[in-house]
């Protein structure tokens, strides 16, 4: 997943973010309420943890501004400690998915994240995402080619979620540079590195990689069990 963080405290937004990133997820941080919806509104993102309390805008007033003016549907996890009920219904009636009273565990804010991004996928039941020989579980980040288990780096991961999300779609370079490297600014051939290490790992036993080129435009990732000749 790709993670938006929006939490003016420095100390809870980067304990998040170093966990996050460190179970195979891509986090961005943004530390007042006018970046924040700026950010949730410019790009893309998987799930947004969002506390109340920010300066610039409160948390109620860019969860409104972001569900009524923007009309993202992106899932909003809230993190925060206003505890009340009054404060938990008037997120809610806000455009807040879920809710939780800090301080919080870690591993549990992960596992809310994961339940609000299956739930907007509509894989409730199995996470696990599987075409032709390749699967991939994006909880556990574990990826299999024809049953055997296959080590990838987290922006090879990250690749090949978002190109397995929807297969047979074309992605640009422009797109899969900006979902798995963000802000950064990659050489010019990193991509084309990291695909070429990703089809490699995915070659399956006749020689086969899901990942097809489409010159000129960018990649995708193809499931069709036809095999060239």
């Amino acid at each position: 997943m790709r993670v938006l963080i929006i939490e003016d405290d420095f100390d809870i937004a980067g304990n998040l973010c170093d966990f996050l990133e460190n179970r195979g997820h891509a986090a961005d941080l943004a530390s007042d309420g006018v970046n924040g919806l700026h950010m949730a509104v410019s790009r893309e993102f998987d799930a947004v943890v969002l506390d109340l309390g920010l300066p610039g805008m409160d948390g109620l007033s860019l969860c409104r501004k972001l569900r009524r003016e923007a009309r993202r549907d992106v899932p909003i996890l809230v993190l925060t400690a206003r505890d009340t009920l009054d404060d938990k219904l008037a997120a809610f009636a806000s455009g807040a998915d879920d809710y939780l009273v800090k301080p919080f565990a870690l591993r549990e804010v992960e596992a809310r994240l994961n339940a609000l991004f299956a739930r907007r996928c509509g894989r409730v039941i199995d996470n696990r995402l599987v075409f032709g020989c390749v699967e991939f579980d994006p909880v556990s980040m574990l990826v299999a080619v024809e049953g055997r288990p296959v080590r990838l780096s987290r922006k090879c991961l990250r690749l090949l979620e978002t190109l397995m999300r929807v297969p047979n779609r074309v992605h640009s370079r422009g797109e899969l540079e900006s979902t798995v490297w963000g802000d950064e600014q990659p050489m010019s051939d990193t991509l084309r590195s990291h695909m070429h290490i990703l089809r490699r790992a995915l070659t399956d036993s006749r020689g086969h990689s899901p990942i097809e080129t489409v010159h000129g435009i960018g990649y995708r990732f193809s499931h069709s069990d036809a095999r060239p000749a």
